[in-house]
């Protein structure tokens, strides 16, 4: 690639940049950000050689990378595939997403003239934190990419970003949207509302018991520490895959609910019972 354009300058898009450059993957990187404070860091720091506007980097770049919230994405990319419409070079230009819920995005681009020159993409990496003083080399190295309707794109497109995840060492695995939707609603968003939800509960608690937090263990550090992400990232995920996160919440109130009177009943043979049939999960999670 001679020109990879970046689109959104935090975590995962200023990861990307970082990776990119080290490992040589386009001779320039140019970005883009909304926020001043944001981009004039991207370029201090090093991720990207120069921050451009919106339409000069859909112009120059020949792969185009959204690493926005997935509601701004949405809104983004038809505007994108109408510039390689009518760019003598569109035929040649890519564009993909990096972003969580997937569904929305594929069907707001299926009848777009230019939709085969689009590649949705979801890379399984992150951290809580965010912004690009979050960004660290080696994000992604060894971590899943989702490609989500690989047959929906031209074949030199889905090759190209192929490439690009190889150079970014990262296992790929073919998926339809909707059931990537399905899977990281059980996988992803619900991990990050339980922990949202435990945040919440210690917070309430804490008013009137200050040493909670004395106490804390590396297993309360690491069980509420997905809350501590970004409040502009997580709303428009929860909002896009409603259907399927109000259905994995519904799921785990039942299972809480099954806790819940257990141990109110002092039932041990039936926490002990829970607690082994969750102890299967050992067989998927190492």
């Amino acid at each position: 690639m001679k020109t990879v354009g970046i689109i959104g300058l935090g975590l995962i898009g200023g990861s990307m940049a970082i990776d990119l450059r080290r490992r040589r993957f386009a001779e320039e990187l140019i970005g883009v950000d909304s926020e001043p404070v944001n981009a004039a860091a991207a370029v201090r720091i090093g991720l990207v050689d120069e921050i451009v506007s919106f339409e000069e980097c859909v112009r120059r770049s020949d792969l185009i990378v959204l690493a926005v919230p997935v509601g701004t994405a949405a809104g983004m990319l038809p505007g994108i595939l109408d510039r390689f419409a009518v760019a003598e070079d569109g035929a040649r230009k890519i564009v993909i997403d990096v972003c969580s819920a997937k569904e929305a995005l594929v069907r707001a681009v299926k009848n777009h003239p230019m939709r085969s020159r689009y590649v949705s993409t979801h890379p399984m990496a992150g951290t809580e934190y965010s912004g690009p003083w979050a960004a660290v080399p080696g994000l992604f190295d060894g971590r899943a990419c989702i490609i989500c309707n690989r047959g929906e794109s031209d074949p030199d497109a889905a090759a190209a970003v192929e490439n690009l995840y190889d150079v970014l060492n990262m296992r790929q695995i073919d998926m339809d949207a909707s059931n990537h939707d399905v899977h990281t609603a059980y996988v992803s968003h619900i991990s990050h509302i339980t922990s949202f939800a435990l945040a919440l509960t210690v917070l309430d608690k804490e008013k009137n018991e200050k040493h909670i937090f004395d106490l804390a263990s590396g297993g309360f550090s690491s069980t509420v520490r997905l809350a501590k992400s970004s409040a502009d990232m997580w709303v428009p995920i929860f909002s896009q895959n409603r259907d399927n996160v109000v259905k994995v919440i519904d799921t785990y109130l039942e299972r809480m609910k099954d806790f819940r009177n257990a141990i109110a009943d002092g039932d041990e043979d039936s926490v002990r019972s829970l607690i082994e049939e969750a102890n299967r999960i050992k067989r998927i999670i190492r």
